[in-house]
């Protein structure tokens, strides 16, 4: 079992940055690939970013590339995104998620199911 929890969200003017983490129980953290989704009202989950177990390798949705980076800290069983030049459309919730599976077993997948889910933390980005 691992339990994620998401912190960093809040409210940032468009053009703005924020960091989000996602704190993981257990001590198998570094077993898991790691990913973040986001739900805004009325739309469905969308991808956002993952990352492999050993953070070697990383992968983003079009609309976030060059603008988020995702992270991992296996010591501290944590994982990142660094959001930056934030728009008004990347407003959400925002989830992280793990899975046993690899990477590139789920970039293989459509739209997997990640194992493990976060409870969220919300975004909010003027304009």
């Amino acid at each position: 079992q691992v339990q994620l929890v998401e912190s960093g969200g809040g409210l940032v003017q468009a053009g703005g940055s924020l960091r989000l983490s996602c704190a993981a129980s257990g001590r198998t953290f570094s077993r898991y690939a790691m990913g973040w989704f986001r739900q805004a009202p009325g739309k469905e989950r969308e991808f956002v970013a993952a990352i492999s177990r050993s953070g070697i390798t990383t992968d983003y949705a079009d609309s976030v590339k060059g603008r988020f980076t995702i992270s991992r800290n296996n010591a501290k069983n944590t994982v990142y995104l660094q959001m930056n030049t934030l728009k008004p459309e990347d407003t959400a919730v925002y989830y992280c998620a793990a899975d046993s599976r690899s990477l590139m077993a789920l970039i293989a997948t459509h739209n997997p199911e990640y194992d493990y889910r976060g409870q969220g933390t919300q975004v909010t980005v003027s304009s």
